[in-house]
């Protein structure tokens, strides 16, 4: 696959670790139509995260950007998921904790919905971690329009005790809303020197898995979540 272009995008946020990114058109590949657009993540190769290749899908979008996740659709679903299978198999094939992996990918069936695939390999990931909790679909519960609002009303409604941040975020949430349901905003900060955090923003989390295994990768979540508790530097 060649590089991704470098000029600005506009993700479209979802649960899911791929994102829907800039019109696909470049040279060598398919041409599509002006609606469709890239559903990708990045891997890092095993021993080496700093080499990275984009594992990308084409996905079609029906009404362009405004289209809503659970309208994306993947172009050829089938071939798709053989195009996952195969590439993550060369990227993390010869991982000690492989069968891990693999259980993950084997939740992907052939339907040609981004959002469901990307639901059911987000839960088949938080499983192997030993996540037990409840998925609820944001787009079922009741929220206000502002961004802040929109996200302090999905906080209160699963009960969430406080609402991390990341140094992104703290640039344009507005914390009054979250002030009002009494769920305090933490920034979200990951260790500097560690090696997992230190390429965590910058591929797959299958290359965290793969690396050091599902038990001490929950570990070091579990660690994360304990540093960031409201309690933790009291």
């Amino acid at each position: 696959m060649r590089d991704p272009p470098t000029e600005p995008v506009s993700p479209a946020v979802h649960a899911g670790e791929a994102v829907l990114r800039r019109p696909v058109g470049r040279p060598g590949r398919r041409a599509v139509r002006p609606a469709d657009y890239q559903h990708r993540a990045r891997l890092a190769a095993l021993d080496d995260p700093s080499r990275q290749q984009w594992l990308t899908l084409p996905t079609h979008l029906p009404h362009g950007r405004p289209s809503l996740i659970s309208q994306a659709r993947l172009v050829d679903p089938r071939r798709s998921r053989r195009t996952v299978q195969l590439l993550v198999r060369q990227y993390y094939g010869r991982s000690a904790y492989w069968g891990a992996v693999s259980e993950v990918l084997d939740v992907l069936d052939e339907s040609d919905r981004v959002a469901d695939l990307a639901r059911s390999s987000t839960i088949a990931l938080l499983s192997a971690l030993g996540w037990s909790g409840k998925v609820r679909d944001s787009s079922e519960i009741p929220t206000r329009q502002g961004r802040s609002e929109r996200l302090a009303d999905l906080a209160a409604a699963t009960g969430s005790t406080h609402y991390l941040c990341g140094t992104g975020g703290l640039r344009y949430l507005d914390a009054g809303p979250f002030d009002a349901h009494g769920i305090p905003v933490l920034p979200f900060h990951t260790p500097v020197d560690n090696p997992l955090w230190r390429w965590a923003r910058r591929s797959s989390s299958l290359w965290a898995l793969s690396k050091i295994g599902p038990d001490a990768l929950a570990d070091q979540l579990a660690a994360q979540r304990e540093a960031h508790h409201p309690g933790a530097h009291a």
